[in-house]
């Protein structure tokens, strides 16, 4: 019995300490509360007001924007939870967080290492800015327009229309041709004629083949460049820029002067040979053959 009320004056002793410490603490958790409330609001306030001015700074970098605006509230949330910690008096647990975010970061670094070159790899992307989305890219893979920019990967429509999700560390590491960047776009249509043509009449037939062309710029001016000496005819390379600002255009461009040259051809007179083989076959085989018939 002895030992039961010792046990309960222990006990009833401990609480009392508690709740004496907590008396003592409670004017500094309700600073702390107002610390963390009026953290969380001026938070709120600042991603509201970078989301409202960053995109008047720098229109369209969008990602960019999204980051900057994430950063600057978890930091100011990570600011005020420390202040909160102070006025608790947990020095020694905020330098504990401290030094388990670093080694967490560590770690985490070593076990993601792809994420973070791809995260990486994205905001140097969202930077420098070196396409946009509506940009028409060819990456060493993928040809296509790109629909969306995200820190991980870029989404990029092919002309065929699958959507692929090419990670930001590809596509920063490896060469990559924008071809909306400068706005025009030269075709080359490969064609030959035949041995017996003449040749200033085939690069007079071509040019004016491409009279009121389509769009056609002036400068620089269509060119046909004579190429090789092919199996069964002279190859050459009808030259000319458009304006450029979809896939379309240039398929388009290619086919049209496909057609042209064919349909000037025909009026002209001028052979667009067919490959030709030459066989030649044993006497005695020919002898068979003769035989046979």
């Amino acid at each position: 019995m002895i030992e039961i009320r010792r046990t309960f004056d222990l006990l009833s002793h401990k609480l009392l300490g508690w709740m004496e410490q907590f008396i003592l603490l409670l004017p500094n958790l309700l600073i702390t509360a107002l610390i963390l409330v009026a953290t969380v609001f001026v938070a709120r306030l600042t991603r509201r007001a970078l989301v409202s001015v960053l995109p008047r700074m720098s229109p369209g970098a969008v990602t960019l924007h999204s980051l900057i605006s994430t950063l600057a509230y978890v930091t100011v949330l990570l600011v005020g939870t420390f202040f909160g910690l102070e006025v608790l008096g947990l020095d020694k647990t905020v330098t504990s967080l401290l030094a388990g975010v670093g080694i967490i970061g560590l770690a985490l670094g070593f076990a993601f290492q792809d994420i973070a070159a791809n995260f990486i790899s994205g905001i140097i992307i969202a930077v420098q800015r070196p396409f946009t989305v509506g940009d028409v890219i060819q990456t060493e893979t993928f040809f296509g327009t790109i629909e969306r920019i995200n820190l991980r990967t870029l989404d990029l429509r092919q002309v065929t229309g699958e959507l692929v999700r090419v990670p930001n560390r590809k596509v920063f590491e490896s060469a990559v041709t924008n071809f909306t960047v400068t706005t025009r776009r030269r075709v080359d249509v490969e064609c030959g004629v035949a041995y017996s043509s003449d040749l200033t009449q085939v690069r007079a037939v071509v040019l004016a083949a491409m009279t009121d062309f389509p769009e056609l710029l002036a400068e620089p001016a269509p060119q046909v460049m004579f190429t090789s000496f092919a199996d069964s005819a002279i190859t050459f390379s009808l030259r000319f820029w458009i304006p450029y600002r979809r896939q379309a255009d240039y398929v388009g461009a290619r086919s049209e002067a496909i057609m042209r040259i064919k349909q000037a051809f025909d009026a002209a007179g001028i052979v667009i040979p067919f490959p030709m083989r030459t066989l030649e076959l044993p006497a005695e085989v020919l002898a068979r053959l003769g035989g046979t018939e």
